[in-house]
């Protein structure tokens, strides 16, 4: 299998001005990640797995290192130093991201959200009207919410959501940070099937996790982050 993804001597830390205090993320981390694997990364809050995650997706800038993605639009790219034009392509297409959290335009309904999504792929409006049913039926989110602003929903409806808008674009490569945080044990076992799903039709996954039992049986390699570094 062909790397799709490697990480080379990545570094990143913050100042927090009010505290005058430096604190130094990740540092000097380096990690390939092959064509169709699912790599999970685990550790403390605080040991430094988003940072890493947030730098790949260009949410937040490196201080040093690169991080050697292989694009099918733009052949091999250093996501580190790519525009923002590329970036925004790169989100559009190839590269999804999957948060606790979930951002979206105040006045778009549930059922926009994930629509949206389909037809910025390419596909017409009837195929996104039947995928986004199918999806927001996985993961059993109550019908009379789909036409409702997330604005109202609890955290795990919200999350539900979040995880439909990324997991229906089947990209290339999907980033998982803490992907299952507030779902109770039935609704994480929604996202694995899905998570399963991808993976068997090819998606490229990298995901951090806090229950390692969910973990089982879907990595196919495990790094264990603590103080910023993976350990060996």
């Amino acid at each position: 299998m062909s790397i799709i993804l490697k990480i080379e001597d990545l570094s990143k830390s913050f100042t927090l001005h009010n505290l005058d205090r430096h604190i130094k993320a990740c540092n000097n981390i380096s990690l390939a990640v092959k064509q169709g694997e699912f790599v999970g990364i685990t550790g403390k809050s605080g040991s430094g797995k988003s940072t890493i995650l947030k730098s790949i997706y260009r949410t937040y800038l490196p201080e040093q290192g690169s991080i050697w993605y292989n694009s099918l639009k733009f052949g091999l790219i250093n996501l580190s130093e790519a525009s923002e034009r590329q970036i925004i392509y790169l989100r559009k297409y190839e590269i999804g991201y999957v948060s606790q959290f979930l951002k979206v335009m105040p006045r778009t309904t549930a059922r926009e959200i994930v629509e949206d999504a389909v037809l910025e792929m390419g596909h017409d409006s009837e195929v996104a009207m039947q995928e986004t049913v199918k999806i927001l039926s996985h993961f059993e989110l109550d019908q009379e919410l789909w036409d409702s602003y997330p604005a109202t929903f609890s955290g795990g409806e919200k999350l539900r959501l979040n995880v439909a808008h990324a997991m229906i674009k089947r990209p290339r490569l999907l980033l998982l940070d803490e992907p299952t945080a507030s779902l109770d044990s039935y609704n994480k076992q929604k996202v694995k099937v899905l998570i399963e799903q991808l993976k068997n039709e090819g998606t490229t996954m990298l995901g951090i996790f806090h229950d390692i039992e969910f973990m089982g049986g879907l990595c196919d390699r495990e790094f264990n982050m603590h103080q910023g570094v993976i350990d060996n």
